[in-house]
């Protein structure tokens, strides 16, 4: 990368460590490094309007490396597009680096691979069975479950008067929800989500404690699901779990690993994505007063309004492709074998698609945003995590109008990508 083509300073992300060196293998530095994790979004626009088709530079690499993509009709193109594959292992520069790799990562190239980096036929195949699971009509029939649920959780929270929504709302509600679906025993849930928050932790951490952390936690959810699997094994019952034993049974259709595996991709994105869905909305909407009052003045605009939370600060801010041959994107030259990072959170600021995309607006209309991703590998839990997000807003906006943010600057999870909060303390 000649030193023209480069951005200027202060937006130029820090190169990526040589992979001779000891320090582990951070894919998703070009995130970090583009803002705060308060608030990155100004620096994305810097990007998109600079340098949208960015190539990130690497020390000591000569293969295919790293782009990052910021403008919304380029990730929405690269995510439909048949010349990019899904599967992260493909790539020169992580197969070069995967000794240096997060273990969870590790475990992935070594057969632990989930829907989220598989390709067709082995994604359909898996996806198509686990779908049943997750159609409009089988979750709306879970509206009324979910209303009771949310509505015993804000009325503990309420009575505390000062509370945590991360913990006493984002969390448990998602997590018990997901766990009941797969035949998880609820009152594990504080447990998983423990485990869970120290393996994503550990994805991007840097320090040796945080990713030993991370490791752990990896092993212990991993041991948790194959006891719950022995257990489904022997004695089945009216779960997604046990649909899976009996496909795999019946039909041949999953391999023991990735039964493991979508269980594992099941539990942790049931509960993680709709916790953040929920805090990072919530910090919004505290900020955003007027947008706040609103809601409480028509708490039926909570659907619009979890459509917009999606948009403005969404829980997923980036995912990952591999190019499969040359493709050109912006007047760029992106070579076969490169990884391009798909930055979500940056093309739902694209102001050639959202009129002030820095403004929430819960009426926005239209809102073609990409917080679920796009096309294939379209979120399967979009219909859940919308209907928690819609109940949890409608319960807050009408029991709790005069609620305020008590912490002004709440502590975000150092994970760039799965973008959330460790707690947002709040005064009914």
């Amino acid at each position: 990368m000649t030193a023209e083509t480069r951005l200027p300073d202060p937006t130029v992300p820090p190169a990526l460590p040589a992979a001779e060196g000891e320090a582990p293998f951070d894919l998703f530095l070009p995130l970090r490094s583009a803002g705060s994790l308060e608030d990155p979004y100004p620096v994305y626009h810097v990007i998109r309007t600079v340098r949208p088709v960015l190539e990130v530079p690497i020390e000591d690499w000569k293969g295919p490396g790293v782009w990052l993509l910021t403008r919304y009709d380029d990730v929405r193109d690269v995510l439909r597009d048949p010349r990019f594959s899904a599967d992260r292992t493909s790539a020169p520069l992580i197969q070069h680096n995967a000794h240096r790799l997060p273990e969870f990562l590790q475990q992935t190239s070594r057969g632990l691979r989930t829907m989220l980096v598989m390709d067709p036929p082995d994604h359909t195949r898996i996806r198509k069975l686990v779908n049943k699971a997750f159609t409009r009509a089988r979750i709306e029939r879970l509206r009324g479950h979910i209303e009771d649920l949310v509505g015993t959780l804000v009325a503990e929270a309420q009575a505390k008067g000062r509370f945590d929504l991360i913990h006493d709302l984002a969390e448990p509600l998602p997590a018990i929800v997901i766990a009941e679906l797969l035949g998880v025993p609820t009152s594990d849930h504080r447990q998983f989500r423990e485990w869970s928050s120290a393996l994503i932790n550990g994805l991007s951490a840097q320090d040796e404690e945080t990713r030993a952390a991370g490791t752990a936690g990896v092993e212990s959810i991993l041991g948790y699901l194959r006891d719950i699997i022995a257990e489904r094994r022997r004695a089945p019952q009216d779960d997604l779990i046990s649909a899976m034993i009996a496909a795999q049974e019946e039909q041949d259709a999953l391999t023991d690993l990735e039964l493991l595996a979508t269980s594992n991709l099941l539990l942790l994105a049931g509960h993680e994505t709709t916790t953040n869905l929920i805090g990072n909305g919530m910090l919004a909407l505290m900020r955003e007063r007027e947008e706040w009052g609103r809601l409480c003045a028509d708490p039926s605009l909570a659907p619009s309004a979890v459509e917009e939370l999606l948009r403005f600060d969404g829980p997923v801010q980036a995912t990952v492709r591999v190019a499969r041959e040359d493709v050109e994107i912006g007047g760029k030259q992106v070579p076969a074998g490169a990884l391009v990072l798909v930055n979500l959170g940056a093309a739902n600021h694209d102001p050639t698609v959202f009129a002030d995309p820095q403004q929430l607006d819960i009426t926005r209309d239209p809102n073609p945003h990409l917080g679920f991703g796009f096309a294939t590998h379209f979120c399967l839990g979009a219909p859940l995590a919308r209907l928690e997000g819609v109940v949890a807003f409608e319960a807050l906006a009408r029991r709790m109008p005069s609620l305020e943010l008590v912490t002004e600057r709440p502590e975000y999870r150092p994970n760039p990508v799965l973008r959330g909060l460790r707690k947002l303390v709040l005064q009914a």
